[in-house]
């Protein structure tokens, strides 16, 4: 008999939730194949089977909480999954299903039936502990069609004008995140202090190397590395900014974990960028790339979402303007970022169009004061106006 348990959590997950089952009991499952998913806070786990086998039994419904190591189901393997016996007598089926309900059909008979959609349950089945063979599929009789139904009725003004609500729950995902929002504004004294920097010369370095960059690198080079490098120069010269609290004690940290909080069709995440400081922009652009195509197809692992030291909210992307970013525990300081717009600017007494892109940098005022948070956005600004002092480290 095979266990099947939720895999190892890390620290900072103490549990999940169970997806839909993917396979039921007395169906036959191949080695490494997934047949549930675990939702946690941070990402989507997949668990696969370790050997080839039938499903016996189901430990946990969906939608249950599971921890670590827990087990969740039971696979009886077998040698051949072509022969794959039916479950045990002594197993009970679970989730409310009768255990003589379950039929085992061959992958022959099981292609036949399919083909003359008829259910395997339907079947009685003369094989080896009840088992459809190919021979029960082949002289099975297609069922009837069922008699068509009249179209139905338009509905009534009345329904029409109803109005309907829906109740959903809370995926684990949306509730850890309004859990940490919560806690983040109960926690943190939180200020927002906002500069614009005009985007000119990072767009002029775009439109100059942008070619030549795409096709050394297979990347497209984008502002969000200008932006991290810029971070990551402002951090060096504020390390305040990179720090936390761990209850009376500020904790400093000698490097940059960068976070960049990303759209998922599960809901906001915010995968980390380790040692920044270290990447060059390609790098950086690779690894961002990656998390977004990982955080779409549901594939970010813990590992990409766990730590960090500062994180980057690009609300441009969507079209923003201005807003005021929410720290991320147990982080000190976010940068948001917005929408690069042309727009009146003053310079040497003249009014003159410019890319310009506001700023808002929220940081923690028990550890940050206005002083190093000003500065450091200042610092950032610097630097993105001027982009080779990030390429010669000035």
């Amino acid at each position: 008999m095979i266990e099947i348990k939720v895999p190892q959590l890390s620290e900072s997950v103490s549990e999940g939730t169970l997806s839909a089952w993917k396979k039921q009991p007395g169906d036959r499952v191949r080695r490494d194949e997934v047949i549930v998913d675990i939702e946690t806070d941070k990402v989507v786990l997949e668990v696969p089977v370790s050997e080839t086998g039938v499903l016996l039994e189901i430990l946990k419904n969906a939608g249950e909480s599971v921890v670590s190591g827990e087990v969740i189901a039971r696979v009886e393997p077998v040698a051949d999954a072509e022969e794959a016996p039916a479950p045990s007598p002594k197993t009970e089926s679970i989730q409310a299903a009768p255990a003589e309900t379950i039929a085992v059909a061959s992958p022959a008979a099981r292609k036949i039936l399919a083909e003359k959609n008829i259910a395997a349950e339907a079947v009685r089945g003369t094989g080896r502990g009840g088992r459809v063979t190919k021979e029960d599929a082949l002289s099975a009789e297609i069922p009837p069609l069922p008699e068509a139904k009249p179209p139905a009725a338009p509905p009534s003004p009345a329904a029409a004008g109803e109005r309907l609500e829906q109740r959903v729950p809370m995926s684990r995902l949306r509730a850890r995140v309004a859990e940490r929002l919560i806690q983040s504004k109960n926690e943190n004294a939180i200020l927002t202090t906002f500069n614009e920097v005009n985007m000119a010369s990072v767009m002029a370095l775009r439109k100059q190397h942008g070619e030549k960059f795409e096709r050394a690198h297979g990347v497209r080079l984008g502002f969000m590395g200008f932006f991290v490098k810029a971070v990551c120069a402002a951090l060096e010269r504020f390390p305040i900014l990179n720090a936390s609290v761990d209850g009376t004690d500020i904790v400093y940290h000698g490097y940059a974990d960068v976070g960049i909080a990303v759209g998922s069709p599960r809901g906001l995440v915010v995968p980390i960028l380790r040692d920044a400081s270290n990447l060059s922009i390609a790098e950086i652009e690779k690894q961002i790339v990656e998390f977004g195509v990982k955080a779409k197809d549901g594939k970010l692992s813990i590992e990409d979402l766990t730590g960090g030291t500062f994180s980057i909210s690009n609300g441009g992307i969507f079209g923003s303007m201005m807003s005021t970013p929410i720290i991320n525990p147990p982080q000190s300081a976010i940068l948001g970022i917005h929408a690069t717009k042309d727009r009146p600017v003053a310079e040497n007494g003249q009014v003159v169009i410019r890319p310009m892109n506001y700023l808002a940098l929220s940081y923690d005022h028990r550890i940050i004061d206005g002083r190093e948070a000003v500065l450091g956005l200042v610092a950032i600004k610097e630097a993105l106006e001027d982009p080779a002092r990030l390429l010669l480290g000035v």
